[in-house]
């Protein structure tokens, strides 16, 4: 496996980095009445291969739905449900990238995000971290990322009108992550 030294970004070498979900988080924020409600996802894999060239770089993520946690397991139940992620016929999301480009001192992730079947394209905002070593000796590269989406745009159209025109649960879902990598060898 070759480990060229990426110019551009101080200890990185290219290679296969593969999330390290321990140390990962995978998350989102929708609005419900009058606050917001935020989520995890607990099962996650995913790996980053780093290219001589940085923008040839690619992203693939899996997502298990089903492991979705927001502290109230009626709610999970709602969420993993017909209704909303519908996870027992559409049981994982997936991201797949198609262009990395810098962004000042940042970058821009382009890529597919499918949910429930419905693939389109996203855009996520990403700081780099930088490059370390982990407790094993390992090359670690962090992150963090973010977008937000329209829930609709994937068929994620469930809602409950309220009075004066509202909707119980908000179409906007802000999606963050958190992410560390380890470099495979």
């Amino acid at each position: 496996m070759s480990t060229t030294a990426i110019t551009s970004v101080p200890g990185l070498v290219s290679g296969t980095y593969v999330l390290d979900t321990a140390h990962s988080e995978i998350g989102f924020t929708v609005r419900h009445l009058m606050t917001k409600v935020r989520g995890t996802f607990q099962e996650f894999a995913g790996e980053i291969v780093v290219k001589d060239s940085l923008e040839e770089s690619t992203t693939a993520v899996t997502i298990e739905l089903a492991s979705v946690h927001t502290r109230s397991e009626q709610r999970d139940a709602h969420l993993r449900s017909s209704d909303i992620f519908d996870a027992e016929k559409s049981p994982k999301m997936t991201f797949a990238s198609t262009e990395l480009r810098p962004n000042g001192d940042d970058y821009v992730l382009v890529g597919e995000l499918t949910i429930k079947d419905v693939t389109k394209p996203v855009e996520l905002d990403v700081e780099f971290l930088g490059v370390d070593q982990n407790a094993y000796g390992q090359t670690i590269i962090g992150f963090e990322a973010s977008t937000q989406i329209n829930r609709k745009d994937w068929g994620v159209d469930f809602n409950i009108p309220l009075e004066g025109g509202k909707l119980l649960i908000g179409d906007k879902v802000d999606i963050h992550l958190d992410i560390q990598a380890a470099l495979q060898v």
